[in-house]
C-alpha cells in the first residue's frame, strides 16, 4: 500500500485529530508518517483571533505544503478551513463528527446562569462573546488564547470564573472534568463545521481519494456543508458572529444559524428544513441578511 505523509498543526488537540486518521489508515494497511507544520494562527498568539481575520490562519501554510508535495494529505478542523478552498485543493473526506456544541468550564458554577454579576469568562471567539453577552449582559469577556491545557490550567488557577471551549476537542483529549454545562444549540449556536475534521488533498489526486473514501462520513459531510453554504453566503470565515448547526432529524436536514452583534445587543436567528443541503443553507443565510444581518456583518467587517 501507500507511504502517505500527513500534514498537521503542532497542538496537542491536532495531534491527536492527525494521529486518529494516521491510525484508520494504517489499519488499511498504509504506512504513514505526520509532519509538523507552524501556521500564521500559531504564531500570533497574543491578539484575540477576532482581531486577526485572516482567513486560511490555520491552514495556509499547510496547504502550501499539500501544493508543493511535501505532504499528501492535510487534517484539519472543518472549522479552520475557508468555505471557499484555494484552487487546486478539494475536501477528500468528512468523517464522523464529533459532539459539535460549546460546553461551559467552570470550578465553581455549573452553569451560565449560575455565573455571578461581572463574572470573568475566557474566550477569544466573537461568536461565543456575541450570544453570552446576549444571554449575560453583565458577565465581563476576557480574552483566552492557547491550547486545551494552556487555557484549563488558566481556569483552575483563578484567572477566569468560567471558560467557553469546543465539546469536541476536551472529548478527543479525555478533558471532560471541567465542564459543567452543555450548551445547546438554542443558547450557543455552534461554530460551521465545529466538532468536524476535513481531509484535503490535492485536487485530481484520484488514486489518494480512493484510499481516502472510506473516511468519508455522508451525514457528516452532509451536515457541515450545509452549515459551510450559509457561511458562505454570508460571506464569513470562523472568527466572525456567526453560528450554524445541521442535523438530520427523522431524515429531513434540519438548520439552525445565528448572527449577532459583538456585544450581544442584536441576536438573529432562523432555522429551517430541506432536503439538500446547499439550497438549506442559502436561504437560511439569505433570511438573516433580509432581517438585518447584512448590517451587523458590515458593522464587524468594518
Amino acid at each position: 500500500m501507500a507511504r502517505l505523509r500527513i500534514g498537521s498543526r503542532g497542538s496537542q488537540l491536532a495531534l491527536w485529530q492527525a494521529n486518529h486518521i494516521s491510525a484508520l489508515l494504517r489499519e488499511q494497511g498504509h504506512d504513514v508518517d505526520i509532519e509538523i507544520i507552524k501556521t500564521t494562527g500559531d504564531k500570533i498568539t497574543d491578539v484575540p483571533l477576532g482581531q486577526v481575520g485572516t482567513k486560511g490562519m490555520f491552514t495556509k501554510e499547510i496547504e502550501e505544503a499539500l501544493a508543493e508535495e511535501r505532504i499528501d494529505l492535510a487534517v484539519h478542523s472543518l472549522k479552520d478551513l475557508p468555505t471557499e478552498l484555494p484552487p487546486g485543493f478539494e475536501i477528500a473526506a468528512v468523517p464522523p463528527r464529533a459532539d459539535p456544541r460549546d460546553v461551559l468550564c467552570s470550578v465553581r458554577y455549573e452553569s451560565i446562569e449560575q455565573l455571578p454579576d461581572g463574572a470573568r469568562v475566557g474566550t477569544s471567539s466573537l461568536r461565543r462573546v456575541a450570544q453570552l453577552k446576549a444571554l449575560r449582559p453583565d458577565v465581563e469577556i476576557h480574552a483566552l488564547r492557547g491550547n486545551v491545557d494552556t487555557r484549563l490550567r488558566k481556569l483552575d488557577s483563578g484567572d477566569y470564573d468560567a471558560i467557553i471551549l469546543a465539546a469536541a476537542g476536551l472529548e478527543r483529549l479525555g478533558k471532560m472534568d471541567s465542564v459543567r454545562q452543555i450548551l445547546a444549540a438554542d443558547l450557543m449556536c455552534p461554530a460551521a463545521g465545529q466538532g468536524a475534521l476535513a481531509i484535503e488533498i490535492r485536487l485530481g489526486d484520484l488514486a489518494l481519494g480512493e484510499h481516502l473514501a472510506f473516511l468519508d462520513d455522508f451525514f457528516a459531510r452532509t451536515a457541515t456543508a450545509c452549515e459551510r453554504a450559509l457561511l458562505n453566503k454570508l460571506g464569513g470565515g470562523c472568527q466572525l458572529p456567526i453560528g450554524a448547526l445541521a442535523e438530520f432529524r427523522e431524515g429531513r436536514l434540519h438548520l439552525e444559524a445565528v448572527v449577532a452583534r459583538p456585544d450581544g445587543t442584536k441576536l438573529l436567528r432562523e432555522s429551517a428544513e430541506g432536503e439538500d443541503p446547499l439550497p438549506l443553507g442559502e436561504m437560511v443565510a439569505e433570511a438573516l441578511l433580509e432581517r438585518g444581518g447584512d448590517e451587523i456583518l458590515e458593522e464587524v467587517y468594518g
